[in-house]
């Protein structure tokens, strides 16, 4: 079974009460789990770093782990988001997003998804219906690989509001299975 690097976005940290309960699920299912942060989490900054450093902080720690082969990354939010764009590159088993951001809140037209249209790492991304940042009827206008398979939770937000554990639970079953497959 490959280990699951996760690395949580902008106001999260990796031990937020969200990566603790996906990364306990994940182990519970016998899934080896390495959390990260980010240089900017690190040092205690609020504001995340510029994107180079952050994709590069991906490279160090798929190298660190042994490799692309041996590695599914991904994270929630923005962590997933880095996660996509390097997927390819480092030749991971399969990419995990937790609450993708399609576009910033408010701002549809602002698409982060140029790069998901020719992903060709298998990818999961598992996001609420009512997701600021890419709602079931935004994201069905996309131009997404066929990689990608995306999940919805009915009526979850991008923090899988209301019904959280419900949503945590359904996420974790769905993560899990789909990094058992690959």
């Amino acid at each position: 079974m490959p280990t699951f690097l996760f690395a949580h976005g902008a106001g999260g940290g990796m031990n937020s009460p969200f990566m603790t309960a996906v990364a306990r699920g994940l182990e519970e299912r016998g899934i080896d789990v390495v959390r990260f942060e980010f240089p900017y989490m690190k040092a205690g900054r609020r504001v995340p770093d510029r994107e180079p450093v952050l994709l590069q902080a991906w490279r160090d720690v798929v190298v660190e782990h042994g490799g692309g082969a041996a590695v599914v990354i991904g994270g929630k939010s923005m962590g997933g988001r880095m996660a996509s764009m390097v997927a390819d590159e480092l030749g991971v088993r399969a990419l995990v997003c937790f609450g993708y951001p399609f576009h910033p809140p408010g701002q549809p037209e602002k698409l982060r998804t140029k790069h998901l249209a020719a992903l060709t790492t298998p990818a999961l991304i598992i996001q609420g219906e009512r997701d600021p940042f890419g709602t079931r009827d935004d994201v069905a206008g996309y131009a997404l690989s066929p990689a990608i398979e995306i999940a919805w939770l009915a009526g979850a937000d991008h923090s899988y509001q209301p019904r959280v554990r419900e949503n945590f639970a359904r996420a974790v079953d769905l993560a899990a299975g789909f990094i058992e497959q690959h």
